[in-house]
């Protein structure tokens, strides 16, 4: 309280700079630039407070949440045009896109223009983008080149068997396709099934796009796609974009209203009263009218105070990355079992926290790690609402975490589903033959060697794999039909570890409803209550040991003491992604759609 008494006195000191500086933040008529170059995420990280001078901090990603924040304050500002958007490079997944672009057709749908600069030329994902905007324009002898979308599986059997190393993959579910790559040459007819369901949203999304963006028909649009690449000036002639400039060009072509569907601008601002001087008035009068979105909300956030008193908040738990029991290696990008168990626990005992959003961005992992994750957002459910919000991908043990929420919201291009297991092992006998290493076992115990890798399981021990592997599979079954709140007959039919776009998912009843993170807190804030409009939403991230809440009246048991797997958890040791543990996960490598 006493940091933000001072950080507001000193504000209310400088509040006639910052009014001044607000006041020139944005020429009327000019336009304020989003630059996009590099990755884009739904949220804004947290700030680092200290940066070490051998460590310069580093630039944080571009999120969603900041360009809606920056739209709410562009449409209720008179002052500037619109918004220039300057593209060199967009690294994102399609949810994070979909979000992105619907946060951009606010603003114009809020009266502001927008205008997308692409100097460098567009693929797929920058013209999905850009077709929010009134009018897109290229830079010189670039390419543009919505050529759709392929998908490219490596298959290394021939590989592995050249070498000497045998796997031994179980998997449950016709469709669940994580060690296929391992024990195939081919892609499986589940796998081209899957995969091509997800080609075929994702091409329907960009055509679209495209011709909401560009008013055509999807005939038009397709015909681009199969005809691509085109040169910039060819792409003009086919109006997949509207001009070509470069950089120093583009301020005079907003100016001077060149660019197709631009109001021209009054004639005493453009040329100065006189005819003859009026392309170099327009050249002057263009300078300036741009101006940074890092300075137009630097002015706009130094006119705010900070609350004196804690405000309720939204926790938001971030699901990120393979989910792990223990994240060995720092810098990784991992969803660690201690980590989010310790933020579930920390926003079950804040009062504070009014609700939770589960952000989840994750192929899954652990199994066990996926159980005990599950079991405290359960916990935490029992007390605050939860609403499930799936990025890119939650499939397998990311929708495993989801089916604890009361809501799950995803977009329409989301991977999830993946309701499966999988194991898998490397016999490396043959390899150790060739090598000229021979193998010799002392053991007491039938299966005390049932982990080394020296050797192929038999039978039985094949029965084991098989028998934990449909007991775990069940329980995933369960988890699934309790959250959704189905029988699991009706749940059984849906997984099989088959994937699903989002927009598939909502129609077999796997997700509440589409949209993006704003939905997800919108249908928090109606969970809350009438007050909750003003509750802003807030990362919670606890790196140290929580102790788990006291128990409720009526205590809900453990997934694994349902099924009566307690005695057997640490029976069977998988060695893909997480080692000497089960795992719940979808292999993206399997199926990225480029």
């Amino acid at each position: 309280m006493i940091a933000a008494l001072l950080i507001n006195l000193l504000r209310l000191l400088l509040l006639p700079v910052s009014a001044l500086r607000w006041a020139f933040a944005a020429p009327r008529g000019g336009y304020v630039v989003l630059e996009i170059d590099g990755h884009v995420v739904d949220l804004q990280p947290p700030r680092v407070r200290l940066a070490l001078w051998w460590r310069p901090r580093k630039r944080a990603p571009l999120s969603v949440e900041r360009v809606r924040e920056l739209g709410k304050h562009l449409m209720k500002d008179p002052r500037p045009a619109g918004l220039l958007l300057r593209m060199r490079s967009v690294h994102a997944g399609p949810a994070v896109i979909a979000s992105l672009r619907d946060a951009l057709l606010e603003i114009r749908a809020g009266g502001k223009d927008i205008v997308a600069y692409l100097p460098m030329g567009a693929d797929n994902t920058m013209l999905l983008l850009a077709s929010a905007a009134r009018a897109i324009v290229v830079g010189p002898e670039t390419l543009v080149s919505p050529l759709g979308f392929a998908v490219e599986g490596r298959y290394v059997r021939r590989a592995l068997e050249q070498v000497g190393v045998e796997p031994e993959v179980f998997a449950k579910g016709m469709y669940k396709n994580a060690g296929e790559v391992l024990v195939r040459d081919a892609m499986s007819d589940a796998q081209r099934e899957q995969v091509g369901a997800l080609l075929d949203a994702r091409l329907g999304d960009l055509v679209a796009s495209l011709a909401q963006g560009r008013r055509v028909d999807r005939e038009t649009v397709a015909r681009w796609i199969d005809e691509a690449p085109y040169g910039a000036e060819r792409a003009v002639a086919r109006g997949i974009v509207d001009a070509v400039a470069y950089e120093d060009e583009l301020e005079h072509m907003l100016a001077t209203g060149l660019l197709p569907g631009t109001i021209a601008p009054r004639r005493a601002e453009v040329d100065g009263g006189s005819a003859g001087g009026g392309a170099l008035a327009s050249a002057r009068h263009a300078r300036g009218r741009l101006v940074s979105a890092d300075r137009y909300l630097g002015a706009r956030r130094s006119l705010s105070l900070r609350p004196m008193w804690p405000r309720p908040i939204i926790g938001v738990v971030e699901v990120h990355g393979a989910i792990v029991s223990r994240a060995r290696f720092r810098g990784a990008s991992l969803a660690s079992e201690e980590r989010l168990v310790a933020s579930l626990r920390a926003a079950r005992q804040n009062p504070r926290i009014r609700g939770v959003i589960l952000h989840i961005d994750s192929p899954g992992g652990s199994a066990l790690a996926s159980d005990r994750i599950h079991h405290e957002v359960t916990r935490l459910a029992e007390v605050k609402p939860v609403v499930a919000c799936m990025s890119n991908v939650a499939a397998s043990g990311g929708y495993y975490v989801a089916a604890a929420a009361h809501a799950i919201v995803a977009q329409p291009q989301t991977i999830t589903g993946s309701i499966g297991v999988v194991s898998a092992r490397f016999a490396l006998g043959p390899l150790l033959d060739r090598l000229g290493v021979s193998t010799d076992v002392v053991k007491r115990g039938a299966r005390a060697d049932l982990f080394s890798p020296s050797r192929r399981l038999d039978e039985g021990e094949r029965a084991v794999m098989e028998r934990e592997l449909d007991a775990i599979y069940a329980t995933f079954l369960r988890v699934v039909a309790r959250g959704r709140r189905r029988p699991v007959e009706e749940i059984e039919p849906l997984a099989q570890g088959r994937v699903y776009s989002g927009a598939d998912a909502q129609a077999r009843g796997l997700i509440d409803m589409l949209g993006g993170f704003e939905r997800a807190l919108h249908e928090l804030r109606q969970m809350i209550g009438p007050k909750a409009a003003a509750i802003e939403p807030t990362i919670v991230r606890a790196s140290r040991y929580i102790p788990p809440p006291p128990l409720l009246p009526a205590p809900v048991p453990t997934l694994l003491e349902l099924v009566g797997l307690r005695g057997v958890a640490g029976e069977v040791a998988l060695a893909i992604h997480c080692e000497g543990e089960r795992v719940l996960a979808y292999c993206a490598e399997a199926a990225d759609l480029d």
